[in-house]
C-alpha cells in the first residue's frame, strides 16, 4: 500500500507503523535484505540439488529444511516417510552449507565472507 501511495504522492513523507510503532529507514532496509538473500539462497540451493539428481519437489523443500532447520521436507526421498541417506555426497554438502547458514544467521555468515570486514 505505501508503494502505491508514494507512485500517486511522490513527495509525500510517509512513515511505516507496527502498531502505535514508527519502523526506521535501517529496519527496514534490513529486513528487505534478509528477505532477498534468503530467496536467493533458496533459488540458488534448489538449482544445486536439482543439478545433482533430485526432483523439484524434494529440491525445494530439501533446501527451505536445511535452511529453515525444520521439519522434514516433502518427496519421495526426504519427504515424512524418508531421509536424506539416499543423496549423493554433492547433494548433502549443498545441504550443510546451507544449513549452517541457516543455523549461523545468514546475514552474519556472509559478513564474514566478505573482504571489507577483514580489512578494518
Amino acid at each position: 500500500m505505501r508503494g502505491l501511495n508514494k507512485l500517486i504522492y511522490p513527495n509525500s513523507v510517509q512513515s511505516i507503523r507496527y502498531g502505535k510503532r514508527v519502523i526506521d529507514v535501517d529496519m527496514q532496509r534490513g529486513t528487505t535484505l534478509f528477505v532477498a538473500v534468503f530467496l536467493v539462497l533458496l533459488c540458488v540451493g534448489t538449482l544445486l540439488l536439482t543439478l545433482t539428481g533430485l526432483d523439484l519437489v524434494s529440491a525445494v523443500t530439501g533446501t527451505l529444511t536445511a535452511l529453515t532447520n525444520v521439519g522434514p521436507g516433502l518427496g519421495d526421498i526426504i519427504g515424512p516417510a524418508g531421509n536424506f541417506v539416499p543423496l549423493s555426497d554433492a547433494a548433502k554438502w549443498v545441504l550443510i552449507v546451507a544449513m549452517l547458514l541457516g543455523r549461523l544467521e545468514i546475514l552474519a555468515v556472509l559478513v564474514l565472507l566478505s573482504p571489507a570486514f577483514w580489512r578494518r
